[in-house]
């Protein structure tokens, strides 16, 4: 018996998603060897994705009828080029699927709506140890920002600034 192979279906996921969305967190907080969300920062997330105000978009690739891989998006601003920037926080393909086209056609999806939304750019950032996704990356053309450093605080930190400014 053959197995007819359904076209990856890409979408802006909804509330009625989230299972799928956790899901897919969930494994990409085990192949980055992190902890997975708990039940607050499940919360928050489900609010800031489809809440009165959302500040993400979640998408889900689906290949027959299975949530393979997921995204999620936000847009920033370049003032250089006064034009949006569409940063790629997560894109992450469960292992079973890769080698498949998912990730490319969820990839091709997100570079779609960038330039539909009149952005100057796309950004990401990739672990130093994922090598499969700098080797794709590299493939397609992006450039490594070698002359940008990533700084963060953290929400602690954030705290500790703000008492200590006031």
């Amino acid at each position: 018996m053959t197995k007819i192979i359904q076209k990856v279906n890409i979408k802006k996921a909804s509330i009625n998603d989230s299972e799928d969305l956790f899901s897919l967190i969930d494994a990409l907080a085990d192949y980055e060897k992190l902890e997975r969300p708990d039940s607050d920062a499940k919360k928050r997330f489900l609010k800031d994705a489809f809440g009165k105000n959302p500040k993400i978009t979640p998408w889900l690739a689906e290949k027959d009828g299975k949530a393979a891989a997921y995204a999620i998006t936000l847009y920033t601003y370049s003032s250089f080029l006064a034009l949006p920037t569409l940063y790629l926080e997560d894109v992450f393909v469960l292992p079973e699927y890769r080698a498949c086209g998912i990730g490319k056609s969820l990839f091709r999806h997100l570079v779609k709506l960038a330039y539909d939304e009149g952005c100057g750019r796309m950004e990401w950032q990739v672990l130093d140890w994922n090598q499969l996704a700098i080797n794709f990356y590299e493939k397609i053309g992006a450039k490594h920002m070698k002359e940008w450093f990533t700084y963060r605080l953290d929400r602690e930190l954030l705290k500790k600034l703000i008492k200590d400014i006031i």
